[in-house]
This record gives C-alpha cells, sequence and structure tokens, in this order.
C-alpha cells in the first residue's frame, strides 16, 4: 500500500523540500551579492525568470484546481483533497515565487535601468495587476477550505485565462519594448 500524499506527514515533508529549494536559492543569491561575478546582471537575471516560471506555473494550474473543486460535493475526499493541494501549491510555491519574482525584478529595474522607460513602466503595472490576480486567487483559496465558494467552474476558467493574458503583455514589454 502506497502512503496518502494528502497526510500531515507529506504536508510536512513538502514543507521541508520546499523550504530547502528556498534556502539553495537564497544561498546562491546571497553568494551572488557577497561575491559578485562580473556577470551578476545575468546570474540575477536566470534566478528572476526561474522565479517567475514557478509563480506562472502555480497562477495557471491554480483555477484548473479551482474547476476541479467547484464540482466536487462540499465536504467529500475529493472536495478535501483539493484543499491541501490548493492550499500547498498558493503558500508552498506561489507565495514565494511571487515575493522573489518582485525582489530580483525589481532589483534589476533599479539596477540596470533606473526604472526608466515606457516599457518598463507598462510591465510593472501589469506586473502589479498580476499581483491582484494572486491575491485574488489567494482568497478563493481560503474560500474553497471553508465551503465558500461562490463561482461556477465557467467563471473559473475563465479567470484561467488572466495570467496567460497577462504573461503575454508583460513577455512583450521585456522582449519587445514597444513603448
Amino acid at each position: 500500500m502506497t502512503e496518502r500524499q494528502t497526510g500531515e506527514g507529506a504536508g510536512r515533508r513538502a514543507r521541508l523540500r520546499a523550504a530547502a529549494a528556498l534556502a539553495v536559492f537564497a544561498v546562491v543569491a546571497g553568494l551572488l551579492v557577497l561575491f559578485p561575478p562580473d556577470d551578476l546582471y545575468l546570474w540575477i537575471k536566470a534566478l528572476h525568470i526561474v522565479a517567475v516560471i514557478s509563480w506562472m506555473a502555480g497562477l495557471l494550474y491554480l483555477p484548473r484546481l479551482f474547476v476541479y473543486h467547484t464540482d466536487a460535493p462540499v465536504g467529500s475526499a475529493q472536495s478535501e483533497t483539493f484543499k491541501v493541494m490548493e492550499k500547498r501549491l498558493f503558500g508552498t510555491i506561489m507565495r514565494p515565487a511571487m515575493a522573489l519574482s518582485w525582489l530580483l525584478g525589481l532589483y534589476l529595474a533599479w539596477s540596470v535601468y533606473g526604472f526608466q522607460g515606457g516599457w518598463l513602466h507598462a510591465k510593472l503595472a501589469f506586473v502589479v495587476i498580476l499581483s491582484g490576480v494572486h491575491e485574488f486567487y489567494g482568497r478563493a483559496v481560503q474560500a474553497f477550505a471553508e465551503d465558500r465558494n461562490r463561482r461556477t467552474g465557467r467563471q473559473w476558467r475563465l479567470w484561467n485565462e488572466a495570467p496567460a493574458l497577462l504573461m503575454v503583455l508583460i513577455v512583450i514589454m521585456v522582449v519587445v519594448k514597444p513603448l
């Protein structure tokens, strides 16, 4: 018989693995600051991209969980499993990834661009909106945990498009710099 992955023991191990990954990330970032290589910008940029990919993965997956959770009967084993999945995804992956994305992104915006450029201002505006979507999802995680979801699966499918659209706009601002 295999061990359940929704139990407290599995959750504790998942939190430890996430903490270890964050610690490694922090150590690498700290070493880069203490012993800056000639290409520090590229290292910070690489770490920023890793953080953004992690954040976006959560932003794209979480509303899909909400769609499936909406269909699960309240109080069912399936509903309780979705609660665990949503909580772990949001708290263990998405929240730290968003914080690192912001921290590293603001460092790059300040150190490389001096917060100058219309494209950068537009990108930051889109990232602020994306952060708002993130917080909206966080409130939804709490609502599902308390069996208070009031949105339909169709509405969650539509909300699933918001991060994708914002991601496209952000990437265009960064790569093409149209403003």
